[in-house]
């Protein structure tokens, strides 16, 4: 359980703040871009739950934020060789499997693709569609960061799959693909 009685601390006004394993670092590290990224998208997740996502969508969501908690816990302690009294909470291959199942479920009932697709359609989907942008920004930052340091292979499949599954979730709010925006190449009107 995690108790927090004060709010600010006043620890990172010089423009610092502390790992999960307690080690400080510039608030620009990329491992802080990282899981910052994830803090994001949680909050548009959020957003998308309050334009009314019908249910099982909305239970799924809501387990998305807390997976997302996970990602941020798992990236905001840098993976080590070292023992340590606690193990860390790291993302499991179970919680992408998850995602791939609702992937499969959800795509049986898509319409089929026959162009690419704008974001848009009703609000939900567009909130979603939000988020699968942030996600692949956040997918973008733990990758620069894997690159330059050791993170949890199971973070960027994570989060590469949640980007296919907001995709999917997005096209079934828009009436399982019926109201997907449709790209036209050239776009209206350009003769």
């Amino acid at each position: 359980m995690v108790y927090l009685n004060r709010i600010y601390t006043k620890s990172g006004d010089a423009g610092e703040t502390s790992l999960g394993d307690g080690q400080r670092v510039p608030k620009t590290d990329p491992r802080i871009v990282a899981y910052g990224g994830t803090d994001e998208l949680n909050a548009v997740l959020g957003v998308a739950l309050s334009a009314g996502l019908p249910e099982p969508s909305a239970a799924r969501v809501r387990q998305l934020q807390n997976d997302l908690f996970d990602v941020g816990a798992d990236l905001c302690i840098p993976v080590s060789d070292e023992p340590t009294s606690q193990p860390p909470l790291r993302v499991t291959q179970a919680q992408v499997e998850q995602l791939e199942r609702w992937i499969d479920e959800i795509n049986e009932r898509l319409m089929p693709l026959e162009s690419f697709i704008l974001p848009g359609g009703g609000a939900a989907a567009a909130h979603l569609h939000h988020a699968r942008t942030i996600c692949r920004r956040v997918e973008i930052s733990a990758l620069q960061l894997a690159s330059q340091q050791p993170v949890s292979t199971n973070v960027t499949i994570y989060l590469n799959r949640l980007s296919d599954f907001l995709f999917v979730l997005a096209r079934a709010c828009n009436s399982n693909g019926e109201d997907d925006v449709l790209w036209v190449p050239g776009g209206p009107g350009n003769d």
